[in-house]
């Protein structure tokens, strides 16, 4: 199959129920470059997180608790991407004689196919596009740097997320979203009130299914990260390879 990378279906065992989805890494599997895995587990972890909260189970927008959540991923991996870029007309540092051994990336299978919150399928849908960019960028054979370009093209994902966050749900002007450094003050987080704009219809939902969800243990297998060595034959959401 061949035209896009899409997301893979985690589709192991039991696990493939839930609708699980991961970056598309195509054949680049490890990276050389400290600060790319770094960001991937930091975004990877988090948003896994963010997707298992039972907010994700339902239509109504979420809770302050999921969005403080996402303010917090959204700072820590902009913060990440703008203290560590190089702008291409400075020196980048190099070794004399060591040289990194690549490792591989760590995964975190996360609940996306399936998710009834269209707010946060949305959301993860950018930041996996973003983890799937960065996972098969160029720069994982760059060693010790990252460049102002590689941090622009993942960080586009993260301000998006974060713009929509803000003029949506929070009803921040978009005149003061789209600037490059705004932050949602603590002022903003705390005067969340979904009801003040969106319907009735939008406020209510139903009971989602109560006895089939897993359980801190039972997600252990999928928290700790997946080695991409391990991974089975994966396919595309929905009729991917079933793997055991």
């Amino acid at each position: 199959m061949s035209g896009n990378d899409a997301f893979l279906w985690y589709n192991v065992g039991d696990w493939g129920r839930f609708g699980l989805a991961i970056p598309n890494f195509s054949n680049d599997t490890k990276s050389q470059n400290d600060t790319i895995r770094y960001l991937t587990d930091v975004v990877g972890r988090n948003l896994q997180a963010i997707l298992w909260h039972p907010d994700a189970r339902l239509r109504t927008p979420p809770s302050i608790n999921t969005l403080t959540r996402i303010h917090k991923l959204c700072t820590r991996a902009r913060s990440i991407l703008a203290s560590r870029a190089v702008p291409s007309a400075t020196l980048n540092m190099e070794t004399a004689h060591a040289l990194p051994a690549p490792e591989e990336f760590l995964v975190y299978p996360t609940p996306y196919f399936k998710v009834r919150n269209q707010w946060l399928k949305q959301y993860a849908g950018l930041m996996l596009i973003g983890l799937t960019e960065a996972m098969q960028h160029q720069e994982n054979a760059r060693p010790l740097e990252i460049s102002e370009g590689f941090a622009g093209l993942i960080g586009q994902y993260v301000q998006r997320v974060y713009r929509l966050m803000a003029t949506e749900l929070f009803h921040i002007p978009l005149a003061d979203a789209v600037k490059p450094d705004f932050t949602i003050s603590e002022e903003q987080l705390a005067g969340y009130n979904p009801s003040a704009w969106f319907t009735t219809t939008e406020m209510l939902d139903t009971v989602a299914p109560l006895d089939d969800w897993p359980t801190e243990d039972d997600l252990e297998v999928l928290t700790n990260g997946i080695p991409i060595s391990q991974l089975p034959l994966l396919g595309r959401w929905p009729n991917g390879p079933q793997a055991g």
